[in-house]
């Protein structure tokens, strides 16, 4: 199969927003498309993420967003992959695997240590995705979170 991942740039700010959004409703938010070309414009701005695209001949039909993190013990870089999406469209053409590849690329160029990544149990494609492309799931650790009140 072609390779049709690429890095994102800011000319796919549209496409890549609009990709975004329905990711964002996938986790049952609710859209917000100007919000959403807000927030991949400052990441995309301020090179605080990494986004990888699927592209087919000018259409975006997925992204995989990454954001650095450094592990302590090992004392290297650690990658978060945090968004992940394929739009209904363009599945079925292994460009999930082609994007957590190229996640994976950027992890080898960084010399980082690896990427870690968290799904909702009910999230059934990526439980079965994740382990099929290499993630080993963790069950010796409690995973906490802090939110502060709106």
């Amino acid at each position: 199969m072609k390779n049709n991942t690429r890095k994102a740039t800011i000319d796919d700010l549209s496409q890549l927003a609009q990709l975004f959004d329905e990711y964002r409703m996938f986790y049952h938010k609710t859209s917000d498309i100007s919000g959403a070309e807000q927030f991949i414009s400052e990441r995309l701005e301020s090179e605080d993420s990494e986004i990888f695209v699927v592209d087919e001949e000018g259409k975006l039909g997925g992204f995989v967003q990454l954001y650095p993190l450094f592990s302590s013990t090992r004392m290297k870089r650690y990658w978060l992959l945090n968004d992940l999406y394929v739009n209904p469209e363009f599945r079925g053409k292994a460009y999930s695997k082609a994007l957590i590849e190229e996640a994976k690329k950027l992890c080898r160029t960084s010399n980082s240590c690896g990427m870690y990544l968290e799904t909702s149990k009910e999230n059934m494609i990526g439980n079965q995705l994740y382990p099929s492309a290499g993630f080993k799931k963790y069950d010796e650790v409690n995973f906490y979170e802090w939110e502060v009140e709106s």
